[in-house]
């Protein structure tokens, strides 16, 4: 994930949410775990992947998937205009991205996830931002 060479840049591309519509799915579908720092929405990419079920393998697969089509989590990240000018905005998605280079791999997959940021994000340290990222996604139940 990260993004040392060519090869790397596009396999991070393949964990991003980039489209409006996934965005919006993942808003008023999802379900919402709050923080002072961020706010996380979660949502189930197929009927069975609950984020109360137990980790399954690593590799799992979705009935819509071709076989040889590995399951990821995709995630988006946003901070809107209350967070500040664009240059806030932009320090607050560079943080979220930072702190979840090393919570990505122990996310459980078969969710797209949703990021926002909050106006105190930009001010916070890349652990603060961690611990906040470790917070939610052990709320939601995603974390192996």
């Amino acid at each position: 994930m990260l993004s040392l060479g060519e090869g790397e840049a596009q396999v991070k591309r393949r964990f991003r949410l980039t489209r409006s519509n996934d965005f919006k799915r993942v808003r008023r579908s999802g379900k919402s775990y709050a923080h002072p720092l961020v706010v996380l929405f979660v949502f189930a990419k197929h009927p069975c992947g609950m984020a109360s079920e137990a980790p399954g393998p690593a590799l799992s697969r979705s009935p819509e998937r071709s076989e040889g089509e590995v399951e990821v989590v995709r995630v988006g990240v946003a901070a809107g205009r209350t967070v500040g000018n664009a240059v806030r905005r932009n320090r607050a998605k560079r943080l979220v991205r930072a702190a979840m280079q090393n919570l990505y791999p122990k996310i459980i997959p078969g969710f797209d996830l949703v990021l926002i940021a909050r106006q105190s994000l930009p001010s916070a340290t890349l652990t603060q931002t961690q611990e906040a990222l470790f917070k939610l996604l052990s709320r939601a139940g995603l974390l192996w």
